[in-house]
């Protein structure tokens, strides 16, 4: 029989292949064990970069101004939610799309100025009219730029921010309207302490100088009787003096023209006291307020009666344009309404003989919760420099002797006694206009 031998095990192993294998088991182990630590890792910076994604998201939609991201070429690689909601357009449309989509073909030769590798500055402050999804502009907004650039430097792209400057025009230019607004404001109440303070002082005067002018009157009216009886006294002794002695007193003393001279500086004296007295009369009315009267007054029929004094005996025939408002009222005094309407319609037909257009126009409206008299002449209009001075008392631009300087400073205390505004301006046409405004009736504020 033949020699017999042990079937072979392929699972035994001598020592040195149990020991490769042991060694190969433990190689796979740390493999293993390092891919789980590896995948860990991975998991965690994965939850970090998608924790700092959401965060990034979440401070883009919070941002109230609009974010465009773009690349090199000037593809959109990324926008914001307020410039979606701005323009109308989905993320989806924009992605991908030149930045000309939203910024129009002009802003291309400012990108191409932006992105070269050499350029290193951005732009600030860039106005421009983002276009909608339909193509149209809205808001301007003010852009900044910044380049974007990788961790080499190497610029990538743009990084534009960009502001809403409709609301912030709309803003400064109302700001500007309220300062504007302030300014005439703060105008006004000095130009009415200033008035008020004056007043206070000329109505003094007023008062001290009416004795003085009393006393002034009664002696001219003595003097005038006193020489009529010292004509006659002289003409008595005159004709009792022998003929060469009398002429040559006539000679050496000029009586007869003394005589003759006498009744003319009399009456001057008389007219200068009658005016003063005028001056005085005006002052003193100002001092004694009227009680504030709560009439209802027709304003239109005002003006209309002030017309037909003011032109009453004129040697012209002027033409007076009107626009009346029929409807218009005020609460106060009539009187004194028609005495402003009165003297400033007097005004302009004296301004008018300048030029020869004897040519007013006169409008009364009610705008919103005020009564608005405009009165224009076409005269040669205002010197600029007059015209901050034109209500102070006593300045009048007329020639000597044909003004007090009175007639505007009362028309304005009557005006803001009525708790309105006067004022005067040079007609863009030509010739100066007179503005009034008073509150409607039933809105007078005491």
């Amino acid at each position: 029989m033949g020699q017999s031998h042990a079937p072979h095990n392929p699972l035994e192993f001598n020592d040195g292949q149990e020991s490769a294998w042991l060694e190969v088991i433990q190689k796979m182990d740390e493999v293993y064990s390092d891919l789980l630590e590896r995948e860990v890792d991975l998991e965690n910076k994965n939850a970090e970069l998608e924790e700092a994604h959401d965060f990034i998201d979440s401070i883009m939609e919070a941002m109230s101004d609009i974010l465009i991201v773009c690349d090199r070429v000037g593809r959109i690689v990324k926008v914001n939610r307020p410039l979606l909601d701005l323009t109308g357009f989905d993320e989806e449309d924009l992605f991908g799309k030149p930045i000309s989509i939203l910024l129009g073909a002009e802003f291309e030769e400012t990108f191409r100025q932006l992105i070269p590798p050499t350029q290193r500055n951005g732009l600030n402050d860039y106005e421009v009219h983002l276009l909608d999804k339909k193509g149209q502009a809205v808001d301007p907004v003010s852009l900044n730029c910044s380049l974007h650039k990788t961790a080499r430097g190497i610029v990538d792209g743009l990084v534009i921010v960009g502001r809403s400057i409709g609301e912030l025009r709309q803003a400064y230019d109302q700001l500007n309207q309220t300062h504007s607004e302030l300014k005439t404001t703060q105008s006004q109440l000095l130009q009415s302490e200033k008035m008020a303070s004056i007043g206070r002082l000329v109505a003094g005067v007023a008062h001290e100088l009416n004795n003085p002018i009393s006393f002034l009157y009664g002696n001219v009216h003595s003097m005038e009787r006193y020489a009529k009886k010292m004509r006659r006294y002289i003409e008595t002794l005159r004709d009792e003096l022998p003929p060469q002695k009398r002429q040559q007193l006539d000679e050496d003393l000029r009586i007869e023209r003394l005589l003759e001279d006498l009744p003319s500086l009399l009456d001057g004296t008389r007219e200068g006291a009658e005016r003063i007295s005028d001056i005085v009369n005006n002052l003193r009315r100002l001092s004694f307020r009227e009680s504030k009267s709560k009439d209802k007054v027709d304003v239109a029929d005002v003006i209309k009666t002030a017309i037909l004094f003011a032109t009453k005996g004129r040697d012209c025939n002027p033409r007076v344009d009107l626009d009346l408002d029929e409807t218009a009222y005020i609460e106060g005094s009539a009187n004194r309404l028609h005495q402003v309407i009165l003297n400033l319609v007097e005004n302009a037909l004296d301004a008018t003989r300048e030029t020869g257009n004897r040519h007013l126009q006169i409008h009364c409206h009610q705008q919103d919760k005020e009564i608005e008299i405009l009165i224009r002449d076409f005269g040669p209009g205002l010197n600029p420099d007059d015209i901050h001075k034109i209500f102070d008392p006593f300045y009048t631009t007329k020639p000597v002797g044909e003004g007090t300087g009175l007639g505007l400073w009362i028309s304005y205390e009557i005006v803001q006694d009525h708790g309105g505004q006067i004022s005067v301006y040079n007609h863009h046409d030509g010739g100066a206009e007179f503005k009034v405004t008073l509150p409607a009736y039933g809105l007078r504020v005491e």
